[in-house]
């Protein structure tokens, strides 16, 4: 008697599934099951695609599978067609894309059933404890024991309120707490506060959504900054939660969960699932099993969650949906937004991009149909738009960065008792160090890039390999003293606090929130108050919501006026509008002031005198006259190597493939990457562009299925990512 058959894909570099007999007592697993396969010379843990009815390896090679890893399929039967199509779409082995879709333990083969998170309660001495007493020797473990006052709470919940499990441990240590038995309750059971009175415009976008019932339609809610976008995911949510559904809902960034988590909490208790690279190995485990079978009524979280399994699907939501960190740029190159919009689709429910800044993707899509806009331009409460200010800096002297009408400002608004945030994309001290005698820079041996110099920790650093050097002031070439030019965020900071020694001063950039639990620590102090002046990088333009901050200063607007990649110019509106609408979030009127040395650029000046709507306008027809997305679609060829020749000579024989056969799709190189030399790799790259995506797919499918056999292939690192962010 034939075996079954088991058509299996295995987390290796490799396009193809691998077929096995099997060899159990059992009927052979279902689809989307994970099985333990002999490969190669160890095991794998893979999963079954198909049941084949016949397979081309010759019955003595024909390797036997005797057991499944799952009682029952894991992947249900829509997110595994939806995760085969993505492989498919970004050209990426079938075996990794599942193995990505999965968290780490379910990767190794570890099982599902029983995974339950530990949970903690106070015990009679914890509660005997002064939370205010604790508080002045130990913030962390006072926020712990206020948070278990109410009631248990699974770690994950506490995690995402910022405790760490070395504070539980340290608080366990003490007899004040102990574990107790998951019990969260359902979401419908908790006690939700006083519900905001809707404004017109959130009535609106609110009921447009509500109309479109159970099935699939998109809708782009282009919200200004405080204009309540948030409370309309709520309503929305409240709304699948009583009717017994699961909403899916995205945000970009970590530093942004714990923020919505609590008011996700606040507004519908425990019953949620959070997902995101900060959680442990067995939380996120425990939060995936949760949404597969439907315990949790609300799944929120980055790039990855957008694989969650739901057993209960109702709605998706993707907030910040312009936002870059969407798009996986290493291995399986993915778009979390363009998949939340597909698993919408085979979900047939509807979903909800929202953004005060949407990509010019997602606008070109309302504007011809393809979604439906909902507009909400207009801030809660008196405040209004802020008044936004160009300071020419080709007229007005500066200090470290800061212009003279700037600091004049800032002394306005921390007269009042407001607070005052300043944007500079660029981290470290200054961005060069360079000798005025020889006119030598100091740059990095291994990138086509120099060297940053940071001046609390004594070190030149690079920012693309992550090289460092001691700090030496001295030229090596001509022994003169060299000097810091430029500023970046820790030389602002240092010019701030000389100039405002009594004010307390916060930095938020990846070098100050490098270690666990400074991130939170910044943003609480920020929206506490504490704080008066913030000074950061792009990571304040991220949707936070700082109330007392009336002022904003954008401290160097030039840096994306002259960027050679199409969609610099894009991004810099966005990030202005998004630091803009810092500004003035209650009911007193905010400031901003945008530093440049080009205040009469088209871009600028469109931005600031019609808004956001009419710059995509101009963008896009832009786009359409040079045939750029959304009116075309790329793919990017990228290859690297330690020598140059061997990475030129693939690429070129890509080139020449591709050119034998004849069709409508654009070539244009090889040539270097933006960046030639990373990490002492030589980088270049072949751009693919047709107007069709169907014949771009086509081409890309067959160059790969012949560049793998080629013997130049072996010489390079190469990979292919569609829909590309950055040329």
């Amino acid at each position: 008697m034939t075996r079954p058959l088991l058509r299996v894909a295995v987390p290796v570099p490799l396009p193809e599934c691998f077929d096995y007999a099997w060899a159990g007592d059992t009927p052979p697993p279902a689809p989307g099951s994970r099985v333990d396969v002999p490969f190669g010379r160890g095991r794998r843990v893979g999963v079954v695609l198909e049941l084949p009815e016949s397979t081309a390896v010759p019955s003595g090679k024909l390797k036997s599978v005797s057991a499944a890893l799952d009682p029952e399929p894991l992947l249900p039967s829509e997110l595994l067609a939806t995760l085969r199509w993505a492989a498919d779409y970004y050209h990426h082995p079938i075996g990794e894309v599942l193995s990505h879709a999965l968290p780490g333990l379910l990767r190794r083969g570890r099982p599902l059933a029983g995974a339950s998170a530990r949970s903690w309660r106070l015990t009679a001495e914890g509660r005997a404890q002064s939370i205010d007493a604790v508080r002045a020797k130990a913030a962390r473990q006072a926020d712990a024991l206020a948070l278990l006052a109410a009631g248990a709470l699974p770690s994950e919940a506490l995690r995402c309120a910022g405790i760490a499990p070395a504070t539980l441990k340290r608080l366990a240590d003490k007899g004040w707490i102990e574990e107790a038995a998951a019990a969260a309750p359902p979401p419908h059971s908790h006690s939700s506060p006083a519900l905001p009175e809707l404004t017109p415009e959130q009535r609106s976008a609110l009921d447009a959504v509500r109309a479109s019932g159970r099935t699939y339609a998109a809708f782009l809610l282009h919200g200004a900054t405080g204009s309540g976008k948030t409370e309309v995911f709520l309503r929305l949510v409240a709304d699948q939660l009583a009717a017994g559904r699961q909403s899916l809902l995205l945000v970009p960034e970590i530093g942004l969960t714990p923020q919505l988590v609590q008011r996700l909490r606040e507004r519908f208790g425990e019953g949620l699932a959070i997902l995101h690279s900060g959680l442990s190995d067995g939380e996120r485990r425990e939060a995936w099993r949760r949404a597969r079978a439907g315990d949790a009524g609300v799944v929120v979280g980055t790039r990855s969650a957008v694989f969650a399994p739901l057993a209960r699907p109702g709605l998706i939501v993707v907030d910040e949906e312009h936002d870059t960190s969407y798009k996986q740029q290493q291995g399986f190159r993915y778009s979390a937004r363009d998949l939340a919009v597909l698993r919408a689709r085979r979900l047939d429910v509807p979903v909800v991009l929202a953004s005060a800044t949407p990509s010019l993707e997602s606008f070109h899509n309302a504007v011809t149909g393809r979604y439906r806009l909902l507009e909400m331009p207009t801030r809660i409460g008196a405040a209004g738009e802020p008044c936004v200010r160009v300071v020419d800096m080709t007229r007005h002297p500066s200090r470290r960065g800061l212009s003279a009408p700037l600091l004049a400002a800032i002394d306005t608004h921390l007269g009042a008792g407001r607070q005052v945030l300043l944007f500079l994309n660029r981290r470290g001290f200054a961005p060069a160090l360079f000798c005025p005698s020889c006119g030598e820079a100091e740059q990095c041996r291994r990138c086509d890039a120099r060297l940053t110099v940071h001046a609390a920790s004594g070190e030149l650093r690079c920012h693309h390999c992550g090289a460092t050097k001691p700090l030496t002031w001295g030229c090596a070439a001509c022994g003169s003293e060299r000097i810091a030019v430029g500023a970046g965020t820790q030389r602002v900071d240092d010019e701030l606090n000389a100039l405002y020694p009594d004010q307390p001063i916060g930095r938020l950039d990846r070098d100050a929130t490098s270690r666990k639990g400074t991130l939170d620590s910044v943003l609480a102090r920020a929206r506490s108050g504490a704080t008066r002046i913030l000074v950061g990088t792009q990571m304040l333009a991220k949707g936070h919501d700082f109330p007392g901050v009336t002022l904003v200063g954008v401290l160097n607007a030039d840096q994306g006026l002259f960027g050679t990649d199409f969609r610099s110019g894009e991004r810099l509106a966005q990030t202005i509008v998004q630091v803009a609408g810092r500004a003035g979030r209650r009911d007193t009127p905010g400031e901003v002031l945008i530093q440049t040395h080009h205040p009469t650029h088209p871009l600028l000046t469109r931005l600031l005198a019609h808004g956001y709507a009419e710059f995509a306008k101009l963008a896009l027809a832009e786009r359409r006259r040079a045939g750029w997305p959304p009116f075309s679609h790329l793919a990017l060829w990228r290859a690297e190597a330690a020598r140059r020749p061997p990475v030129a000579e693939f690429l070129g024989r890509v080139r020449a493939s591709a050119a034998a056969k004849p069709g409508a799709v654009k070539i244009l190189g090889p040539a270097p990457e933006a960046m030639e030399r990373k990490g002492g790799r030589y980088r270049m790259q072949l751009l693919f562009s047709c107007t069709e995506r169907a014949p771009l797919h086509a081409l890309l499918g067959r160059l790969m299925a012949e560049a793998r056999d080629w013997r130049e292939g072996r010489r390079v690192r190469w990979s292919v990512d569609v829909d590309p962010l950055e040329v």
